[in-house]
C-alpha cells in the first residue's frame, strides 16, 4: 500500500473556493498583473484546499481547474531568479522557497485525490492513472525548481517519487496515456504542453530522473528550461525494464533502486535487486548523435523540434547531454584526489588582480571589502578542483565567472573559472572550479586606439604563461568585451617592463572575463 506523508483535512480551514465551478470564478478575478501578490493568493488557496473536507472528485476537477493558473503564475514569478548567483540574497530566496511549496502543494492536493481513490472512492476508480501522473508531475517539479535555482533537495523527494512509480507500476498505470489538457473554460482545453499534448506515468517520471543526471548545476537556468522542453518529447523513446542487456560499443544503461534515495546510477556500480530498474541508454544516444549530425549539417532547430534556439547553443546543449547520458561519466581524463585542505578564494577580477600583483594583504582584503574566503577543498586535479565554503562567503558566485584561488600549501594564486555552483542542504555555497592553464601574473593593459573611449587608460589583466608540456601557448585574461581582433597593446608588468604586442582571437568568455591570445610586435 502507498503511503505518503498527509496532512489531515479539518473544517476550520475556509478556502475561498469549495469546488470547481467557485474555482473558475475566483480565477477571473485574480490580477495576475501583479506577480508576487498572485504568486501569495494561489499558494494561501492551494494550502487552504488541501486542508478543507470534499469529495474526490470535486477536489479532482478543482485542482484541474488550477493548473494552467498555477503553471503561469510559477514561470513568471520564476523570473527574478534567472541568472542569479548564489547564495540567493534575502530578497530572492524567500521567491525560490515560495514556488517549491506551491508546487509541493499541488502535489499534496493530488495526493488527497489518490488516497481517496485507494480507499475505494468510485467516482475516481477510472482515474488513477491521472492522479499518478499529476502526482509524478509536481514531485518533480518540486525537484527540478531546485535544480533549475541550484539549491540541493531533500532526498525525501527521491523516496516520495519513487514510491509513487512503484505504486502506478504495481496497478499497471505507468503506460496509460493522459492528456495534458486544461479543464480552464476560458482557455478551451488547451493543451498544457505545447506540442506534447499526452505523456504517462514512466514519461514524467523519466524526464525528472534524466533531468538530474545531466549535471544540472552546470548549466544555466535557461538551458535547462530548454532540456525540460526537449526531455517532453525525448522521454518517451526509453524506457524503464526489469532487465538489461548489452552490446559491444553500446552506451551502458543506467540502474535505478525503487528502494533508495537517490536517482540515476552505473549500471556497474550498482547489486542487482527486486526494486531495480534498468534505462537503457542506446534509443538517447541515437537521437542525440543524429541531431546534432542534423545540426551540424545547417538544419535549423525548430525543424528538428528543438524549439527557437540558436543553432550552436543546441549543437553544444546537446554534445554536454550525451557525454552525460551515454558515456562514461566516471571515467575521468585526469585523476579527482580526494583531499582536506583549505583554500583562500578571491572573485572579482579587480581584486584578485590587488591580490595578484601585491597590493593587499589577507589581512587587509576585509578593510577594503573584498569578497575572499576560506574555502575547504575537497577534491583536485591539475585542472579542476572542487570546494564549499567553511562560512558564509563575502560575495556571491555565478556560472563561469573569474576566480583565484591558493591552497594552504601553495604560495602562488591559480586562476580559473567556475564550472558549476550550488548551495547544500545546510546552506553552504559549493563550487567546482576549472584551473585556467599557466602560471598567473597581474598586468596592466594599455590600448593604442585612440578612438575609443578606453584608450591611454591602464586596464588591469592578467597573464597567462605558456604550458609547454600541454603545447598550450601564453594568453591573456582581458575584461569582457574588451577584446578587438588585431588591436595593438601595450603590456606593463608589475617589474615596470612593458611588451608591445597584438591581439588575436578569443579563446572563451566568462561573465566577467575574456581570454585572448596575442603575439608580440
Amino acid at each position: 500500500m502507498l503511503s505518503l506523508p498527509q496532512a489531515p483535512t479539518d473544517d476550520i480551514a475556509d478556502p475561498a473556493f469549495k469546488d470547481a465551478a467557485g474555482c473558475a470564478e475566483w480565477l477571473k478575478q485574480l490580477q495576475l498583473t501583479n506577480l508576487q501578490l498572485a504568486h501569495s493568493l494561489l499558494l494561501t488557496q492551494v494550502n487552504r484546499l488541501n486542508r478543507y473536507p470534499m469529495r474526490g472528485q470535486e477536489r479532482l476537477d478543482t485542482l484541474e481547474q488550477l493548473r494552467e493558473t498555477v503553471h503561469h503564475v510559477q514561470h513568471g514569478y520564476a523570473q527574478k531568479l534567472v541568472a542569479r548567483p548564489l547564495p540567493l540574497n534575502q530578497n530572492e530566496l524567500p521567491v525560490f522557497v515560495a514556488i517549491v511549496h506551491l508546487w509541493q502543494a499541488m502535489a499534496i492536493g493530488y495526493r488527497h485525490c489518490l488516497q481517496a481513490c485507494m480507499a475505494g472512492d468510485s467516482q475516481l476508480a477510472g482515474h488513477g492513472a491521472l492522479l499518478c501522473h499529476r502526482c509524478l508531475l509536481y514531485g518533480g517539479q518540486a525537484i527540478l525548481e531546485h535544480l533549475r535555482t541550484g539549491y540541493e533537495f531533500d532526498t525525501k523527494l527521491w523516496q516520495e517519487l519513487h514510491a509513487l512509480y512503484a505504486f502506478a507500476e504495481k496497478r499497471k498505470l505507468q503506460l496509460e496515456e493522459i492528456p495534458n489538457t486544461l479543464h480552464n473554460d476560458a482557455l478551451d482545453s488547451t493543451p498544457l504542453h505545447a506540442g506534447h499534448p499526452r505523456s504517462n506515468c514512466q514519461s514524467i517520471y523519466i524526464k525528472t530522473l534524466l533531468a538530474c543526471y545531466a549535471r544540472p548545476a552546470e548549466l544555466t537556468r535557461s538551458q535547462l528550461q530548454r532540456l525540460e522542453n526537449w526531455l517532453e518529447q525525448w522521454s518517451s523513446t526509453v524506457s524503464l525494464e526489469y532487465s538489461y542487456t548489452t552490446s559491444k560499443g553500446d552506451a551502458q544503461p543506467f540502474a535505478l533502486d525503487l528502494g533508495s534515495s537517490h536517482g540515476l546510477r552505473p549500471v556497474q556500480l550498482v547489486k542487482h535487486s527486486e526494486n531495480m530498474r534498468y534505462l537503457a541508454t542506446v534509443p538517447l544516444s541515437k537521437l542525440l548523435r543524429v541531431k546534432t549530425i542534423l545540426l551540424q549539417q545547417g538544419k535549423d532547430p525548430q525543424q528538428l523540434e528543438l524549439g527557437d534556439y540558436n543553432r550552436d547553443d543546441c549543437i553544444e546543449l546537446l554534445l554536454f547531454l550525451h557525454q552525460c547520458w551515454c558515456e562514461n561519466r566516471n571515467t575521468r581524463t585526469e585523476a579527482r584526489d580526494p583531499v582536506s585542505q583549505r583554500a583562500l578564494l578571491c572573485f572579482d577580477p579587480k581584486h584578485i588582480h590587488a591580490q595578484l600583483s601585491g597590493k593587499s594583504s589577507d589581512n587587509e582584503r576585509k578593510g577594503m571589502g573584498m569578497p575572499v574566503g576560506t574555502w575547504h577543498v575537497q577534491n583536485k586535479s591539475l585542472l579542476g578542483s572542487q570546494l564549499i565554503c567553511e562560512d558564509t562567503p563575502a560575495g556571491r558566485l555565478s556560472h563561469n565567472q573569474l576566480v583565484a584561488l591558493r591552497m594552504d600549501d601553495a604560495g602562488n594564486f591559480i586562476l580559473g573559472t567556475t564550472a558549476w555552483a550550488n548551495v547544500t542542504r545546510t546552506g553552504r555555497l559549493r563550487i567546482g572550479v576549472r584551473h585556467l592553464p599557466g602560471t598567473v601574473l597581474a598586468v596592466e593593459l594599455r590600448a593604442g586606439d585612440a578612438d575609443l573611449p578606453v584608450s591611454g587608460n591602464p586596464v588591469p589583466a592578467f597573464l597567462l604563461q605558456a604550458v609547454p608540456a600541454l603545447n598550450i601557448p601564453p594568453s591573456l585574461i582581458i575584461p569582457r568585451d574588451w577584446f578587438r581582433a588585431g588591436r595593438v597593446i601595450d603590456i606593463k608588468h608589475q617589474n615596470g617592463e612593458t611588451l608591445n604586442a597584438r591581439l588575436g582571437f578569443s579563446v572563451e568568455r566568462g561573465i566577467d572575463y575574456e581570454r585572448v591570445s596575442y603575439t608580440l610586435v
